[in-house]
Order: C-alpha cells, then structure tokens, then sequence
C-alpha cells in the first residue's frame, strides 16, 4: 500500500489531490492516510514522529512523507529503501530517524522531472508520481543511488519534547518508551510535580495525569478524560526531561 505522512491538514484540497494522483497512476494500489497533521512546517519534529508512525509499514510498502518548506528550493528530492520499505520525501532531515534506524538502507535522489512541476506542490507533481510508481515496481529511470549520509544525520536518537497534541490533548513526544524503565518518571512544563509511568487511561484514577507508552511505542502525556495540554501548558516543542530513579 501507499501511506501518506503529510502536515497539509484537510481544510484545503492538498491531501485530495494528491491522492488523486496516485489513484490514477496506481489504481491497484491501496492509499492509507497516515497523517495530515504532522507538526506543521517542522521537518526536524515530524522526522521523530514519522519513524514511529511508519512502524506499520511491510516490506514493498511506499511511505509518501511531504513535510516540505523548502518546496521548490535547491533541496534534494529523495527516494529511501528502509528494510525493504520505500520512503519518497524531501532531504530535508524528514527521513532522518527511518534512516537512522534501518538495519538496511540504501539512498537515491529522484532524477525524474514531470512536465509541469508547481513551484509550491511537489507532493502531487513529483513525490507522489513517484511514489506510484514505485509501488507498481518501476523505478529503473526515475532514481540514482547516491551516498546515505542525508540532512539530520546528527540528530538525537530520542527528542526530549512534545511532537504533537491529539485532539484529546493528549502530548506525544519524541522519546521511544523502551528507553525508560517502569519506574522513570517524567518532569513536564506546567506540570508541578513529576509525572509517573502508567500502562492505561484507567490506571490514573485521581485524573492527575501520567505517562505512558503510545500505541507506536512513544513516550505520551496524558490526563483520564482531560487534556494533559491544557492542564500542564503544553505544546509543540515544550520540553521534558526523563528523571531516572536513584
């Protein structure tokens, strides 16, 4: 299937056009939105989230991530094989974590250029032809390999601050929960006192929030039945910080 990771929203025709297209050149193939509310213009904080959210995709899979401020600039536009998963974006550090992680990796730049290519919407003009395409097998005359070193190389493994606030006002970050034990606690922004680890929305009987592992392996903020958001001040980019038990 094709699996599409964008911060387009669905206020205006972004995601439908797209999606047109890789109807059209790819009829067969099934197009699943992942999400079209990755942190808005941020490649850097989308990267964190894009690698957990693609943790569904399978081999032969095509991921279609457009994160892309710098549409139409000098920026590369890139194809990834990732264990086997295809990921089209810009090399703008979006794929820096899948690439970071892949036990296998190989990088190419997309060569191939439609005739009509929009100075502000690569994602329908370039990134999903490409994506079509790849996900029918095709790809010989549309990318070159180049090296694997790409935009955001240097990034943490695990970002320490909210990447995104569900409609729950739930604040996922960008710290994997395996890397916490079950006694860590977490310090948040406006949270007072340090938040425990807890394993369900239940388990925090007296509604005075929590943190847990997310159903894509992130660490998240939460509140029984309230938004964590708004109780603790929270947004994107708001820090937190582990606090290990002594």
């Amino acid at each position: 299937m094709i699996l599409m990771f964008t911060d387009f929203g669905h206020r205006a025709s972004y995601m439908g056009q797209m999606e047109a297209v890789l109807r059209r050149a790819a009829p067969t193939t099934p197009v699943v939105t992942l999400t079209a509310h990755a942190p808005a213009f941020d490649a850097r904080r989308s990267a964190y989230l894009l690698a957990a959210e693609a943790q569904i995709a399978r081999p032969g899979d095509v991921v279609l991530a457009v994160v892309d401020p710098g549409v139409g600039s000098e920026r590369r536009p890139l194809a990834i094989d990732a264990d086997g998963v295809w990921y089209v974006a810009p090399d703008n550090g979006l794929t820096a974590l899948v690439a970071k992680r892949a036990r296998k990796l190989v990088v190419h730049e997309i060569d191939w250029r439609p005739e009509r290519l929009s100075a502000s919407f690569h994602g329908r003009d370039l990134f999903a032809p490409v994506a079509a395409r790849l996900a029918q097998g095709d790809s010989a005359a549309t990318l070159r390999e180049v090296p694997t070193s790409t935009i955001g190389d240097g990034w943490p493994d695990e970002l320490d601050e909210v990447i995104c606030v569900d409609d729950y006002g739930n604040a996922m970050t960008g710290r994997r929960a395996l890397t916490l034990g079950p006694d860590a606690m977490l310090e948040a922004a406006g949270a007072g006192v340090p938040l425990r680890r807890l394993r369900t929305f239940a388990d925090d009987a007296r509604a005075v929030g929590f943190w847990y592992e997310n159903a894509i392996g992130l660490v998240e903020i939460s509140v029984r039945e309230a938004s964590a958001a708004e109780r603790f001040r929270l947004d994107i980019g708001s820090p937190v910080r582990p606090l290990l038990p002594t």
